[in-house]
């Protein structure tokens, strides 16, 4: 019981402080909290949630047949490029769009996106490749060091608590944006410029490391 407990926290601490840097997901489940509600938030984490415990128990035990899809890499990330390049100017809009002298002081970004807001999650997290090569690279270091197990009991558990460590992430960006937005004036327009910058620097990041794949990578 004690082992399964220490995998346990070990899954919940690694997963909430790997959700507490600025990236595509926990911002826009703070943007959905603060122009929709906490609900689609929170449905929004579900779903992305979701997605990650699937990729995290393949990685387990199918990380050599991952490893050989190259190109079905490359696929997902030109396709997180697109969708992050969308929002970033979706962003950028919606603080053009912000007059601070009503008081609805902000356009939503996701308006126009009629999905059920866990959908949206799934589908966002599920062509996010960047989480297949963390967990798997966490998850050697714990067997590497014997805290985790070729056993099911332990994936099983492992993923729980990393599920619960996202949502736990999430909820610091979605209550901390809707405390923001009540304490600060004309917050939603900064933050939607904000928000839109890091969208921006992500798309970046994300083309810089397509067009600069090693030639091995690229051969196949």
């Amino acid at each position: 019981m004690f082992k399964l407990l220490r995998i346990f926290f070990w899954g919940l601490m690694i997963s909430f402080i790997g959700s507490l840097p600025l990236g595509t997901l926990n911002v826009a489940a703070m943007q959905l909290g603060i122009y929709e509600n906490i609900t689609n938030a929170i449905l929004f984490s579900f779903g992305s949630l979701l997605v990650e415990m699937i990729y995290v128990r393949i990685s387990l035990v199918g990380i050599n047949w991952i490893n050989k899809q190259k190109k079905l890499m490359d696929i997902m990330q030109w396709i997180t490029f697109g969708i992050v390049v969308v929002l970033a100017f979706a962003s950028f809009y919606a603080a053009l769009q912000t007059n601070a002298n009503t008081e609805n002081a902000g356009v939503n970004p996701y308006r126009n996106i009629g999905v059920n807001r866990f959908l949206l999650g799934m589908g966002l997290c599920a062509i996010n490749p960047v989480q297949i090569p963390f967990w798997f690279g966490w998850s050697t270091v714990l067997f590497s060091k014997k805290i985790l197990e070729p056993i099911n009991s332990q994936y099983n558990i492992y993923i729980v608590g990393i599920g619960l460590g996202t949502l736990a992430g999430n909820c610091v960006f979605i209550f901390g944006g809707k405390y923001l937005v009540s304490r600060i004036a004309n917050s939603q327009q900064y933050l939607n410029w904000v928000i839109g910058g890091i969208f921006a620097i992500t798309a970046l990041i994300t083309l810089w490391k397509i067009l600069n794949k090693k030639p091995s990578e690229l051969a196949d």
